[in-house]
């Protein structure tokens, strides 16, 4: 095989330089969006990520095409940690509820509860770029719980919405200066409802469990 000449390996730089700077604008609107909301201008982005305004548009059509990306990598990411605890349950089944926890605190860094606001109005959770990741993202989670609540340490009265929700409202951050580090104290609280679901339990629920079923009712 020959190979390949200098125009050859100079014609593949600008699809790298593409990647890069397209991973540059989806972190710099992450963060940002963590920090201000789905609402920050667009310019800010681009000058958070070290690119014109055109490289931003020329990768993003319009706002809803860069929320629905930053979406699926929180998504992606979050679905890793999952898998990741899964794999360590099965190792030691004494560890099921141990990989939980090191789960819920791991997806609270990703800021799983910054896609809140995004999920506005006009954001469309069923558009196919996202199906299949939302439903990996389900199907690893429910897999994490039921080998904890399997090895009987997870209580057997909640369900992944009850999860799903607790970490949403207790990771997800304050867009804004108005209440500053106030994130110091997110994992202190997820580690007071970690201890609030493992067995045996210290009182009895009122209401039902939250399904997926009910999270997807809007």
């Amino acid at each position: 095989m020959e190979a390949a000449t200098a125009p050859q390996r100079r014609a593949t730089r600008p699809r790298a330089d593409a990647l890069r700077n397209r991973e540059r604008i989806v972190a710099a609107a992450r963060e940002m969006f963590v920090e201000y909301g789905p609402d920050v201008p667009l310019d800010e982005v681009a000058r958070r990520a070290g690119v014109g305004n055109a490289t931003v548009y020329r990768h993003f059509a319009d706002r809803a095409e860069l929320v629905r990306q930053v979406v699926l990598s929180v998504t992606d990411c979050v679905t890793v940690h999952a898998e990741r605890g899964i794999a360590a349950a099965d190792a030691d089944e004494s560890a099921a509820f141990d990989a939980l926890r090191t789960f819920v605190h791991a997806a609270a860094d990703e800021r799983i509860g910054a896609l809140c606001p995004m999920l506005s109005a006009g954001f469309d959770p069923d558009h196919p770029d996202l199906l299949e990741g939302r439903e990996r993202l389900e199907r690893a989670i429910e897999g994490l719980m039921e080998r904890a609540r399997a090895a009987g340490q997870l209580r057997t009265d909640i369900d992944v919405g009850d999860l799903m929700i607790a970490l949403s409202q207790l990771g997800r951050p304050l867009p804004g200066t108005a209440c500053p580090n106030m994130d110091r104290f997110v994992h202190r609280h997820l580690q007071l409802f970690l201890d609030g679901l493992m067995t045996p339990a210290r009182s009895e629920l009122p209401g039902e469990a939250a399904t997926l079923e009910d999270l997807r009712r809007r």
